[in-house]
């Protein structure tokens, strides 16, 4: 029987692992584009200005990955792969002054940054003139001369605090470098009778470029993130296969 033509109008899911350890790193299914290519130029040698022999230089690709709906961790690719646990947070609020001289200021889910705490006349904030001097200890601000802060008066209050707790962050330095990963997106093309075939395109060593662009806007459409993978041969020479999947896989997960 003769093989049925086929085409595709289907994203590709993305399974991203880690390429020493085969490790799952993400599993990333809600991307708008996917796309995989190779080049391979060549050399030639003359004769009479005339190509007649030709060297075939090694073939490069790269993958590209387009998402508006996405995880947080997929930053963590432009980096080394790490979410700490621990970030920094600015803080502005305000206070209104219950007592002559002070302020209350209980600060709860993180660990306030000595010398980060300002405070200002409601109105006034980020007025460098006009900083209110005083005192934090014991979730209370006590300014240095007491008239600065009235009773019923309410206060700005800038600060930074280190959460411990409830946040992920992904850090960019010279010292995180970005780990090679071994990545597979997988589709289903359609033949001429509707039958869908399942499709897989693997990169053996992938290798994501650092260069991004977040753009965030009231108006048009919503962000969009961009990932470009350089394609590399692993240790045993592999670069790039096109996987056609004719039977389905059988797993017996037990009872």
């Amino acid at each position: 029987m003769p093989e049925l033509n086929k085409a595709n109008r289907m994203v590709c899911d993305v399974d991203i692992r880690d390429l020493k350890t085969k490790t799952p790193f993400l599993n990333f299914d809600t991307a708008n584009t996917t796309t995989a290519g190779i080049t391979g130029d060549s050399v030639y040698a003359r004769a009479k200005g005339v190509n007649r022999i030709p060297f075939p230089n090694p073939i490069q690709g790269t993958m590209t990955i387009e998402a508006q709906v996405y995880p947080f961790k997929l930053f963590a690719l432009f980096s080394d792969g790490t979410l700490e646990t621990t970030a920094a947070q600015p803080v502005h609020t305000t206070v209104k002054c219950t007592a002559a001289g002070k302020l209350p200021l209980a600060i709860t889910g993180g660990t306030l940054v000595e010398g980060t705490l300002f405070v200002f006349k409601k109105g006034e904030y980020g007025d460098e003139d006009k900083v209110i001097k005083g005192t934090y200890a014991t979730n209370e601000f006590t300014a240095t001369t007491e008239a600065d802060i009235e009773v019923n008066n309410e206060y700005e209050v800038g600060f930074i605090v280190t959460r411990n707790a409830g946040v992920k962050r992904v850090a960019f330095n010279n010292k995180k470098i970005p780990r090679d990963y071994f990545i597979t997106m997988s589709t289903l093309d359609k033949d001429e009778e509707g039958t869908l075939t399942p499709f897989l395109m693997t990169a053996y060593k992938a290798y994501v470029q650092r260069t991004f662009e977040l753009s965030f806007s009231s108006d048009g459409d919503p962000a969009t993130v961009t990932m470009n993978f350089d394609l590399m041969e692993d240790k045993d020479g592999n670069f790039f296969d096109m996987t056609e999947i004719t039977e389905e896989l059988a797993i017996n997960a037990g009872a």
